[in-house]
């Protein structure tokens, strides 16, 4: 099982460079304009991707086993809202994205079994507490990731840059029969 969420990190992280290749295509206005999106705009999609990643990560960071591999995130800002706009310039989203990937992809190499099966007790942001198996939050963390990174596909394509292929299957190997 840790194997899949390894190969879910490095899918995230080449996706994530992927959206970031296509939105230097567009210019700042295009980038900020309210395109009718759950958080309007394209950088307003991508600022919420960081805001979760970090919360999910800080929360993470607390859990008994105190994975070394995100020990850096602790002293990130804490976001205080889901919708908040951490970033307006693409280069400076790019570079708390690319930090937070080489986080992300290195406690995936960091967990194990028993990990995936422990329990995260933390507080949701509306303040209300929560227990849940470390596998099924990394399963929801890899899922919010590739379902907003869609919304933003669509939202680049709707304003003429297409992203390309985006599937996870891109990134397995095919396998030779003996």
């Amino acid at each position: 099982m840790p194997e899949n969420f390894i190969l879910f990190s490095i899918y995230n992280t080449e996706m994530n460079q992927r959206i970031y290749l296509a939105a230097q295509q567009l210019s700042r206005e295009e980038l900020l304009k309210d395109r009718g999106a759950f958080f309007g705009s394209v950088m307003g999609t991508l600022n919420h991707l960081i805001v979760a990643d970090t919360l999910w990560l800080q929360r993470i960071a607390q859990h008994p086993a105190q994975f070394s591999s995100i020990a850096e995130v602790r002293a990130l800002p804490k976001p205080e809202t889901l919708d908040q706009m951490l970033f307006a310039e693409l280069p400076e989203w790019h570079a708390r994205r690319t930090l937070l990937d080489q986080l992300i992809e290195r406690l995936m190499r960091q967990i194990n079994s028993a990990d995936l099966e422990s329990i995260l007790f933390y507080t949701r942001t509306e303040g209300m507490p929560a227990n849940k198996r470390l596998k099924d939050i990394f399963l929801h963390f890899f899922n919010h990731q590739t379902h907003h990174r869609g919304q933003i596909s669509t939202l680049l394509f709707q304003a003429g840059v297409d992203v390309g292929v985006t599937d996870l299957l891109s990134l397995i190997p095919n396998v030779v029969d003996n």
